[in-house]
């Protein structure tokens, strides 16, 4: 049998407005995360939520002792709920997660979070390559116009494209009200 676990990735206050990196949808998808949250909550199923602090002075966000850096209230872990505090995109570099999942009988997680095209990205398809089945809820992320080549890629289809690459292979893709519902 399954056992699933909850990763809230990144849904800090920096991306939301006024905030130093904002992002398109950020209360969207911080509620429907929560959702998801409660759910979770509701079955007493292990809920990581990750923390992304700046790696150097020069990154424009998260940096350390900010308020731009403390996770959002609509998201705000519990007492007793795991907290993954990380540097890089992959939420399991350099971090305890791995360890945490196995420790819980993990076998599939379900991915939350922001950006969709960076940490939401690059932590599922790391859940994948160490074996977790993987879900991600596609209205509980959010992501940001990016540019390229001088032409610029609104955030929506940016959002969408990398949902699409990950239900490839990847990832189921859903939304939150499907999934608490099932």
């Amino acid at each position: 049998m399954s056992k699933k676990a909850l990763l809230v990735i990144d849904i800090q206050n920096d991306y939301f407005e006024n905030g130093a990196w904002e992002l398109e949808g950020p209360v969207e998808a911080s509620l429907n995360t929560r959702k998801v949250i409660d759910h979770f909550r509701k079955n007493d199923l292990p809920i990581a939520h990750i923390q992304h602090f700046a790696a150097d002075v020069n990154m424009p966000f998260f940096q350390p002792d900010t308020t731009g850096v403390e996770i959002h209230e609509n998201v705000k872990p519990l007492e007793g709920e795991k907290l993954v505090q990380k540097y890089y995109p992959n939420s399991f570099r350099d971090t305890d997660l791995l360890d945490y999942l196995k420790a819980n009988d993990v076998t599939e997680v379900v991915v939350t979070g922001m950006m969709t095209h960076m940490c939401v990205d690059a932590t599922t398809r790391a859940a994948k390559d160490f074996g977790f089945e993987c879900t991600v809820i596609g209205d509980a992320c959010a992501s940001r116009d990016q540019e390229i080549n001088g032409k610029v890629v609104r955030a929506a289809d940016v959002h969408h494209a990398f949902l699409g690459a990950l239900s490839f292979f990847y990832a189921t893709v859903q939304n939150a009200d499907k999934f608490v519902a099932a």
